[in-house]
């Protein structure tokens, strides 16, 4: 038996009036009468008598009615119970971070933790080479993620910083001493791009197979985190792109950033699977996106 129908029941029985009974269920006074009737043919009898003057119970909706109250008050409030625990935001929240735990990531986590006290983060480190197996597993429940996001089971929130990119290059590398390059330059420096199941758009963030007017970009090889590119790089066996705050994350001797100027920039964001979204996802979301207007994060 449909729950609305019930509903409607206790209500018209309470109003005795169709278009009122139709504005308190935000239903239209046909629906209620829709209702109604497949309420009766389940039964098997009438349970109101309506006339163009007036609606009135039945004996049979007045015994109905009795033996259904104390059922219906309790299914009712186990209604609302889950409601109000599904708008919750308590516990223990999965997130996810790629590497290095930049400021994005820090201040988005104290931001989500100082409004909801009775919730803490967990967060856990995605691997650069796989960005959202950890997420559809269930081992996280959100994660930072670059943007765009082009898998249809995932949903991302808004942009949370807008930065230009670096290329890492050993200190004997001839670019090394330079205060910047163009894009177009990369195809004369051979990238370190990932291995593993990364998706070809992630992979083309990390390491673009062409220059902005098309030039193709040779692959130095592949690796699975930061940490490995950064030894390849430092052994001159390639470049590798890095967005500024990472660059800055990794400063070591013998490492060169050099800014680069005429690739999209990098942006962080949010993604976490459709089917999994919560009430703390949401509230996560939105704390990160406040953390990043007060700041000024998302300014490139």
């Amino acid at each position: 038996m449909e729950f609305r129908e019930l509903e409607c029941f206790v209500v018209l029985s309470e109003e005795l009036h169709f278009a009122r009974t139709a504005e308190r269920l935000y239903l239209s006074p046909g629906r209620v009468s829709q209702l109604m009737r497949a309420l009766e043919t389940r039964i098997g009898g009438r349970l109101f008598e309506r006339t163009s003057r007036r609606v009135r119970l039945t004996p049979l909706g007045e015994r109905f009615l009795a033996d259904l109250r104390p059922a219906y008050a309790g299914l009712a409030e186990a209604v609302h119970r889950a409601k109000a625990a599904a708008r919750e935001v308590t516990g223990v929240l999965r997130v996810g971070f790629l590497a290095t735990p930049t400021e994005v990531v820090t201040g988005s986590v104290l931001a989500f933790e100082s409004r909801h006290p009775g919730s803490e983060v967990e967060l856990v480190e995605i691997p650069l080479s796989d960005p959202f197996g950890r997420l559809r597993a269930g081992q996280v429940d959100v994660a930072f993620t670059l943007l765009p996001v082009d898998e249809p089971d995932l949903a991302t929130g808004e942009g949370l910083n807008c930065v230009p990119y670096q290329l890492g290059v050993s200190v004997r590398h001839p670019l090394a001493g330079r205060a910047g390059i163009g894009a177009e330059e990369l195809a004369g420096v051979p990238l370190i791009g990932l291995d593993g199941p990364a998706p070809r758009l992630w992979r083309e963030r990390v390491a673009p197979s062409v220059t902005p007017s098309g030039q193709p970009i040779p692959l130095a090889g592949t690796v699975a985190t930061n940490q490995e590119g950064l030894t390849q790089v430092a052994l001159g066996r390639g470049g590798m792109l890095f967005c500024t705050p990472t660059a800055a994350h990794h400063s070591r001797p013998d490492v060169r950033f050099v800014p680069v100027t005429g690739l999209p920039p990098s942006v962080l964001g949010l993604a976490w699977v459709k089917a999994a979204e919560s009430a703390a996802i949401r509230a996560f979301a939105e704390a990160a996106a406040g953390h990043a207007r007060k700041v000024g994060l998302r300014a490139a």
